[in-house]
């Protein structure tokens, strides 16, 4: 995915492996769930069948388990994908997340789509579809992700640079680099390695550019981004 600031994000696909064992994890968490309300129902039982209209309101408890286990099955990864922005309980553990081609969120939309197919999927063979899709796909793609233009992606968390700490740092005073150009040059640093290779190298001839005429050297012998990295080096 590239921004419109030139910076380049890139995803690592998450392989056949680590999504089987994340839609484990989900299938072995909604069992606990299905397992508790049982649970609970067979209970509660008993004091229903006292009351008046007893086997009435069973019925509708009934009604509303079936439907529970519907929503707990089939609306599990739509809710939490939704929710909790691509992730479910098992993706989370296994640092996955669903995203839009392109690297974007994902909307309601995409969830209910790609998920409405995995239906499909796990009727016509429990799964075996998609891990033949996702093995013939370069993008690791089930059905339901060539459906909702998603893919499933690993989930990092990089460590934010401590800019104002960056752009603290001492000034070498044997330069006669200016302040104002030391903030500008500082900012690029920092920033340097999440920019497209051209747009990283244009940008380091722009501002080497502006401060070689304002130096008490010419330091002719280093490239752009070396004079920029030798001109703030404390």
């Amino acid at each position: 995915m590239r921004t419109g600031e030139a910076v380049e994000i890139r995803y690592e696909l998450a392989g056949l492996g680590s999504r089987f064992l994340a839609v484990s994890l989900d299938v072995l968490a909604q069992f606990v769930v299905v397992i508790v309300l049982l649970v609970a129902y067979a209970l509660i039982s008993p004091l229903i069948a006292r009351f008046a209209f007893g086997k009435n309101l069973g019925a509708w408890l009934i009604a509303l388990a079936v439907a529970a286990f519907f929503v707990i099955f089939f609306g599990w990864f739509i809710v939490f994908e939704t929710w909790w922005s691509g992730r479910t309980p098992g993706k989370r553990a296994l640092g996955l997340r669903v995203v839009r081609d392109g690297g974007f969120p994902i909307d309601p939309g995409a969830a209910v789509i790609r998920n409405l197919v995995r239906i499909a999927e796990v009727a016509l063979g429990g799964y075996t579809l998609s891990a033949i899709s996702a093995l013939i796909s370069k993008e690791n793609k089930r059905l339901g992700d060539f459906a909702a233009g998603t893919i499933v992606v690993r989930d990092r968390a990089d460590a934010v640079p401590d800019l104002d700490a960056y752009l603290s740092r001492r000034l070498r005073a044997d330069t006669g680099l200016a302040e104002g150009d030391r903030v500008l040059i500082e900012r690029f640093l920092a920033r340097r390695a999440g920019l497209d290779r051209t747009a990283r190298a244009r940008l380091a001839a722009q501002l080497a550019e502006r401060i070689r005429p304002t130096l008490l050297a010419s330091y002719a012998h280093l490239d752009d981004e070396s004079l920029l990295e030798f001109v703030t080096r404390p």
